[in-house]
């Protein structure tokens, strides 16, 4: 508060208050008669210095200086002080009012501190998710400048085997034009070895008659007759061994049939490998090709053309690109229609519609981004209005104001997803939590305690980098979580380091509170809830041992109950784990009887925790 400025005001004089009280009077007189025509009357001194100090104080104030506010809120509190002081009957209530004022600005002051740090932290945040986007995009640029460039590389060793094909084919040509060549030289070399045999066979044979002739006729042949014919004989020796020379010389080179067979048989051999070669190589074509048009229908028919698969793939990971190819695939089936479920009562206010509907074939990121726009939306209005509507309710009123006349269509959709997505932690819950089967209560929960954890957590980062040491973020951990145990908080460490794939003496504790594009949460956060969730149950349990042996149970035995287990529990909380166990508002509670197993049902899927130690 700041030092009132000494400024004294000059009591009113006994004139003043006489005609302060002459003009009640008439004013009375006016009602009376029906409002008569309103006669000027002279204003009180004392209001006009009042309004002549407020006006010079504010002259004075430089329009310029960063706190004009403040100074202004300044110059009219001395004046309500003024006020105050001055009339002594309404001083009391005037006090309260200035109090409650002053306490109110105290608190709005305090909390603007306190949300100065955070804007700066979310300027920085959000630096470093453009800056990790940008990252991204440039390790996605890469990959597929490396997936153009493999399949660069493919095409050239297709090429290459098409260039030996070629090779090989002409190779073949050659070798069938040797073998021809070469099976014709044999056929003539194998007839002139056969006329040659026969032609010596008959040298032979024509010899041994002349020698017989010749020995026959020795004694009667002259000698000179006998020289002549030798000397003949000696002349077609010589001619034949010359034929012989020129025949071994000319078929040096010629093969034998047994080479020829062997040469053939390999030749045959070299045949057969060929085809086999050719088949491999067709058969690796045809599935070269296969693919090229199974990976041209994915991107362009299945993924429904060049800007679908830009919107499916840009920003992602090669691993989350096989997951949507793979959930595309799958969801290209002949078109699916839902029955409208009528409007009987029995059927849920959302799915209230007649007639058939298209199935839309959403996505999962799709569900999971509407069900986090329900959730915006819904807390927003509980915090608005005291009456909260169920999410049945609401998600009706949602999709109505959202897609209007298709609205119908839409929550058919999203509700298959839903069912054929339950493994998700976040879609479990709604569908949970739309279904009856948990209360709303147990969301809200979940999103304060990580908030809630989260800050602390950015509190106890006094130099603001985003690493905090192992001891530093214990015992942020110990400060956001006093009721946790210290294994439970040793598991929370090991879940944290496990997560960021290290052991260093330093946690980057904003990677732990990160989603990935379907909404999940990692290891650590997981954990987070699985504790909480256990807790809770203890809690519960708790309850039923107190309980024990009450076949029902009234609001006052239940409170009295809660207090005993949990005296640090505050008056709000417990009236609305009241409200919650007997599912009514606090001031309908009294003459209420209801079966223990029902509130402690009630109790179990519900945000009831501890609030204190035991």
């Amino acid at each position: 508060m700041s030092v009132r400025k000494e400024f004294k005001i000059p009591p009113t004089s006994h004139s003043e208050r006489q005609a302060i009280s002459t003009f009640q009077a008439a004013q009375k007189q006016r009602e009376i008669r029906s409002h008569e025509n309103e006669r000027s009357l002279t204003r009180p001194r004392f209001l006009e210095h009042l309004e002549c100090y407020l006006k010079r104080e504010l002259e004075g104030l430089d329009i310029h200086d960063p706190k004009i506010q403040q100074l202004r809120l300044q110059v009219y509190q001395e004046v309500f002080g003024y006020l105050i002081d001055e009339f002594k009957t309404y001083k009391p209530i005037f006090s309260a009012i200035k109090k409650e004022y002053d306490i109110t600005l105290a608190s709005q002051r305090e909390q603007i501190r306190d949300l100065l740090p955070l804007r700066e932290k979310l300027v920085l945040v959000s630096e470093q998710c453009e800056k990790r986007v940008l990252d991204l995009m440039v390790q996605e640029r890469d990959e597929i400048r490396a997936l153009k460039q493999e399949c660069q590389r493919l095409q050239c060793i297709i090429e290459r085997m098409n260039e030996q094909q070629s090779a090989l084919q002409i190779q073949v040509d050659h070798l069938k034009k040797d073998l021809a060549i070469q099976y014709e030289l044999y056929r003539e070399e194998r007839d002139a070895r056969k006329l040659l045999i026969l032609k010596i066979s008959t040298m032979h044979s024509s010899q041994d008659v002349e020698d017989d002739d010749k020995k026959e006729d020795m004694e009667a042949e002259d000698p000179v007759m006998v020289k002549m014919a030798l000397q003949v004989c000696r002349e077609d020796l010589t001619k034949a061994q010359v034929e012989l020379n020129r025949l071994q010389a000319e078929y040096s080179d010629v093969v034998s049939r047994r080479d020829w067979e062997s040469l053939n048989g390999f030749h045959e051999e070299t045949l057969r490998k060929l085809e086999t070669f050719q088949a491999d190589f067709d058969l690796m074509k045809t599935e070269y090709d296969t693919l090229l048009e199974v990976h041209r229908q994915v991107v362009y028919n299945i993924l429904g053309g060049n800007e679908r698969h830009t919107e499916l793939f840009e920003r992602q990971s090669s691993q989350k690109k096989l997951e949507i190819l793979l959930q595309e695939m799958n969801s290209q089936v002949p078109d699916q229609f839902f029955n409208g479920l009528g409007f009987s009562s029995d059927v849920p206010i959302y799915l209230r519609y007649e007639g058939t509907f298209k199935d839309l074939k959403l996505r999962k990121a799709d569900v999971v981004r509407i069900i986090k726009d329900i959730w915006r939306e819904k807390t927003a209005e509980n915090e608005n209005n005291d009456d909260c509507r169920d999410l049945k309710v609401f998600l009706h009123s949602y999709l109505v104001d959202q897609f209007k006349e298709k609205a119908g269509q839409w929550v058919y959709s999203l509700i298959e997803i839903i069912k054929n997505n339950l493994s998700d932690d976040l879609i479990c819950l709604f569908n949970d939590i739309l279904t009856g089967k948990v209360d709303e209560s147990l969301y809200h929960g979940q999103t304060q305690l990580m908030s809630h954890l989260l800050k602390v957590v950015i509190q106890s980062d006094i130099k603001e980098c985003g690493l905090l040491t192992v001891s530093e973020f214990s015992d942020a951990l110990r400060k956001a979580l006093p009721l946790k145990s210290d294994q439970a908080i040793q598991e929370l460490l090991a879940a944290a380091h496990t997560e960021l794939e290290s052991n260093g003496e330093r946690i980057a504790y904003q990677t732990l509170f990160t989603e990935d594009t379907d909404g999940k949460h990692k290891e650590f956060l997981s954990l987070v809830k699985q504790q909480a969730t256990a807790e809770r149950l203890q809690y519960v349990s708790e309850l039923r041992i107190q309980l024990e042996g009450k076949g029902t149970v009234n609001a006052e035995d239940l409170r009295t109950v809660f207090i005993t287990i949990d005296p640090s529990l505050d008056s709000a909380s417990l009236d609305r784990n009241l409200s919650v166990a007997f599912q009514t508002k606090v001031w309908e509670l009294q003459d209420l009887d209801v079966n223990t197993e029902v509130v402690l049902q009630r109790l179990s899927v519900a945000d009831v925790k501890r609030a204190g130690p035991k």
